[in-house]
């Protein structure tokens, strides 16, 4: 074989390599699932810019789309439109408010369990009123408290619903006495919701798939 024939067989093998690079690459963005995981905190589904993924208003009929979703659809946690009580992570009212609010559930043992001994002259039995003991620990849970902050997440037009209600925990400010320790994410659920996913196998088709979305539900007081 010449030179010249060499040099047209490697610029062949590497258009060849290219292409099948390039479609590697699509394909990475068109194969992602989103799924509940245990890896805290969550990562960011990373969608293909192109639109030419995106569905067509033909493929965005809701009565087709609720019979997809079946029993699934929780409209606690989903929105077809935007949500009227839509709010963002900076509204510092609700925030403040939220984090003011009387711890909810079952008091954690560790406080529960405080006596509150610390302190107090040694040699002398004292012991804290009932109603004093209950209002410290209630004071020291409202502080450690760590509430899931609920907020409205627009998915975009390749997921159904597209409006989700996501948690998140609050880190502006510490959760801990004394200070150091913040609100952290300690465990995720799911909502199951659909996603519109293409293949290009034998030219490009698209449908709706039903995909489990991790939203986190529970926040701990940890470093």
């Amino acid at each position: 074989m010449d030179q010249s024939q060499c040099l047209v067989t490697l610029y062949a093998l590497v258009v060849l390599l290219g292409l099948r690079i390039e479609q590697g690459a699509g394909q990475h963005y068109l194969h992602i699932r989103p799924a509940p995981s245990d890896n805290l905190p969550l990562v960011d589904l990373i969608e293909h810019p192109d639109p030419i993924f995106d569905p067509k208003e033909k493929d965005l009929n809701e009565t087709l789309l609720r019979s997809l979703m079946g029993g699934h659809f929780d409209p606690n946690f989903m929105a077809v439109s935007v949500p009227e009580d839509r709010l963002g992570v900076d509204d510092l009212g609700e925030l403040d408010l939220l984090l003011r609010q009387r711890p909810s559930g079952a008091m954690p043992s560790d406080i529960k369990g405080l006596e509150f001994y610390e302190g107090l002259q040694p040699g002398k039995k004292h012991r804290l009123s009932k109603k004093l003991r209950r209002k410290l620990q209630m004071w020291l849970w409202s502080q450690t408290f760590c509430p899931v902050l609920y907020t409205w997440t627009d998915l975009g037009s390749r997921f159904w619903p597209r409006y989700v209600k996501v948690g998140s925990c609050y880190s502006k400010r510490s959760c801990s006495v004394p200070e150091g320790m913040v609100c952290k994410p300690a465990k995720s659920g799911h909502l199951t919701i659909l996603r519109w996913r293409c293949q290009r196998r034998g030219g490009q088709r698209c449908t709706w798939i039903p995909i489990q979305y991790p939203i986190i539900s529970e926040c701990k007081c940890s470093c």
